[in-house]
C-alpha cells in the first residue's frame, strides 16, 4: 500500500471513533421524569430476504442532554446504537443500550441486546459512581 492509502485509512478510523459523554445521576433522573416506557421492535435482515424481529421494552427519550470531556453541554439523539456505561462505586462497569434503560423504584435496568432481551443486573441509583454515553 502506498502512503496516501494508509493516510486515508488512518483518517477514516480516527473519524469513526465513538464520542463519549458524561451524565450525572441527578441529570439522568431529571430527564427521565417525563419519560415513559414503550415496546421497541428492531429487525435483523439476513440474506436472502429473512427478517428477524427483536422486541424489547425501553424508554421514550429521543434526546438527552450530556456533557463532553470539556464540560460543554450537548444534546444528542438517542438511537438504538447509543450505549451507556455505568460505573458503580465498587468499580464494576455495566454497558448496555441507552434506549432500553428504565428507572423504576430507584433501580436502573436495561438490556444488553435488542433481540434476545438479555437483562443487565439491576443497579441501585445510590451505587452509581459515573454514567457515560457513547454515540
Amino acid at each position: 500500500m502506498n502512503k496516501l492509502t494508509l493516510s486515508l485509512m488512518a483518517m477514516a478510523v480516527l473519524m469513526s471513533r465513538c464520542a463519549t459523554y458524561n451524565l450525572s445521576t441527578q441529570s439522568l433522573l431529571e430527564q427521565f421524569a417525563n419519560s415513559g416506557q414503550e415496546k421497541k421492535t428492531n429487525y435483523i435482515v439476513a440474506f436472502p430476504y429473512a427478517f428477524f424481529p427483536g422486541r424489547v421494552t425501553g424508554n421514550t427519550l429521543r434526546e438527552v442532554k450530556v456533557l463532553d470531556q470539556n464540560g460543554q453541554e450537548h444534546v444528542i439523539s438517542v438511537r438504538n446504537r447509543t450505549a451507556v456505561r455505568i460505573t458503580k462505586k465498587d468499580g464494576k462497569k455495566n454497558t448496555f443500550y441507552f434506549d432500553t434503560l428504565i428507572i423504576q423504584d430507584s433501580t436502573i435496568t436495561g438490556k444488553k441486546d435488542h433481540f434476545l432481551g438479555i437483562n443487565i443486573k439491576p443497579i441501585n441509583l445510590k451505587d452509581v459512581h459515573k454514567i457515560e454515553l457513547q454515540k
